[in-house]
Order: structure tokens, then C-alpha cells, then sequence
């Protein structure tokens, strides 16, 4: 099957359990998409780039090629055109679903994925403005923009079971809903804002699992960095806290990366601002 650019469009039937050929499908919808540890979350390539380009699908397959048992990320963010919002059943997500459907906020149907652990993860287009990643918009729920990365289907959770789309709701069945303006707006007045003392008291001493590892080391170095820390200070601390609270603990490298990021960030926004 191709679509009218001539391109293999993505059937989810024939990628129900091939990874390799459903990260093709995905790039063909002009998704960046990378490889991920199997069984895991992390990324198996070094990825900022991928941030702001597309790799092609001889570098796909190059990756598969290398391993075969692979996950498959994408992006998310103004690179793939996407916001993903993440809603994980352990932490309350479900029940902050409820209330996000309840005030009309997330009706609109949308690509929609269950994920390995039992969670959501709905698929909206990008409100092509900046929008940062959001750690606990509400309790559960996680807002993947700018700089984020999700796991897609069919790959394989650590429990074993795999990421699926919902019936009726895998990309090229239904078109990307638009990101509620409302939580556009939450996401952007929380981050003005910010979260008080208390949060970032209590997140210190948490143990961070898997999936909530990156977007919460890059929430602490922009807490930091906006409060004046030095960038190479708020990275030796942040590879410190790493070694003792994310379970387990991120590469170096990868804390390296995160960190960096946000720091242009910051310079970016410190630009704007002068």
C-alpha cells in the first residue's frame, strides 16, 4: 500500500508485531523516530539531533539492522509535529483522565496507544509554538512536546506485554486531534509558575522509576538553571542525584545530554528576555 506521495503508508495490521517495519511506517507519516533499548525505555542512540531532524530509512534500517529486538521511540515535539500526553496507571492517571474527559478537555478523537504498563498515550498535533515537556500536569499525567520522546507500538514493555493502538485509533485511521487549549494553557501557565517549595522538596527524595527518569532530571536542571545555579554546577549535582534516585540510574552521558539541552534552553529563553 502507498500513499499519494508514493510513500508506504503505515498499515497498523502489517506492523502489529514488527518493529523495524512500523518505525519505517512512522517516518513515513514524518515522524522522527529512534531505536530504544529492548524491553525498555532508553535510547539506544544518542538523540538531540533527532530532535530537529528526521532520520532517513536507511538509517532505520541501519539501527534494526543492529538490533533486531529493538524498541521504537518518536520524538515528540515540533520535529514530528506531535504532543503526546501520558497517562500513567500507576500514579493516578486514570482517574485524571476521567476528569480531563468529565471538563470536556480531551474528547476529541485522536491516535490513541495503551501502553506496556496499562497507561494511555494520546496523540495530538503540535500547536506549533514552543511547548515543553510538562512532569505531573495533573497527577499521572505527563505532557510530551518539545524535547520528549515517547515508546511506540508494538514494542515491548519490561512486564513482556506490548504497546498496542487502540481499535480505530492507530495513525492513518484517525486524524490528529488538535491540543486542547486548555491544557495548552495549563502547560504554559505551570511552567511560568512554576511548582512550589514543597514539590521540589519532596521530589528530591523520591525514587524515579523508568519513563519518569528524563523528563524529571530535565525539570530539576530547569528549575535550577532558572534560579541562578551555574550550568556546570546543576550538572554535577544532577549526575549525583541520578546515581541515588533514578532506579536505575541513567548513563552519564545521557544526564550530560538532558542537562545541555536545557541549557540552551534556558539561553534561549534568557535571549528573548533581554
Amino acid at each position: 500500500m502507498t500513499d499519494r506521495a508514493g510513500r508506504e503508508a503505515f498499515d497498523p495490521r502489517v506492523v502489529s508485531t514488527d518493529v523495524r517495519a512500523a518505525a519505517l511506517g512512522y517516518a513515513a507519516q514524518g515522524w522522527s523516530v529512534i531505536p530504544i533499548e529492548p524491553r525498555g525505555k532508553r535510547p539506544l542512540v544518542g538523540w538531540r539531533e533527532f530532535q530537529y531532524r528526521r532520520a532517513d530509512p536507511a538509517q532505520i534500517d541501519a539501527w534494526f539492522a543492529r538490533w533486531p529486538e529493538a524498541n521504537v521511540g518518536i520524538v515528540t515535539g515540533r520535529v514530528s509535529g506531535l504532543v503526546v500526553i501520558d497517562v500513567d496507571a500507576q500514579h493516578g492517571g486514570l482517574e485524571s483522565l476521567q476528569a480531563l474527559k468529565a471538563s470536556q478537555q480531551l474528547t476529541v478523537p485522536t491516535v490513541e496507544a495503551v501502553t506496556g504498563g496499562g497507561g494511555r498515550h494520546f496523540y495530538l498535533a503540535h500547536p506549533r509554538r514552543p511547548l515543553s515537556n510538562r512532569v505531573a500536569l495533573l497527577p499521572g499525567i505527563d505532557l510530551r512536546a518539545d524535547g520528549g520522546c515517547v515508546v511506540a507500538p508494538p514494542s515491548r514493555h519490561p512486564s513482556g506485554r506490548r504497546y498496542a493502538w487502540v481499535s480505530g485509533r492507530a495513525p492513518g485511521q484517525v486524524q490528529l486531534a488538535a491540543l486542547p487549549e486548555a491544557i495548552g494553557e495549563q502547560a504554559q501557565r505551570a511552567e511560568r509558575a512554576g511548582h512550589p517549595p514543597a514539590y521540589w522538596r519532596a521530589l528530591i527524595h523520591q525514587g524515579i522509576p523508568e519513563g519518569r527518569r528524563n523528563n524529571t532530571l530535565a525539570s530539576l536542571a530547569g528549575h535550577l538553571l532558572r534560579r541562578g545555579v551555574d550550568l556546570d554546577v546543576t550538572l554535577e549535582l544532577l549526575l549525583a542525584w541520578n546515581r541515588t534516585h533514578c532506579r536505575p540510574p541513567l548513563p552519564d552521558e545521557e544526564v550530560v545530554s538532558v542537562v545541555q539541552s536545557i541549557g540552551r534552553l534556558h539561553e534561549r529563553e534568557a535571549d528573548r528576555e533581554r
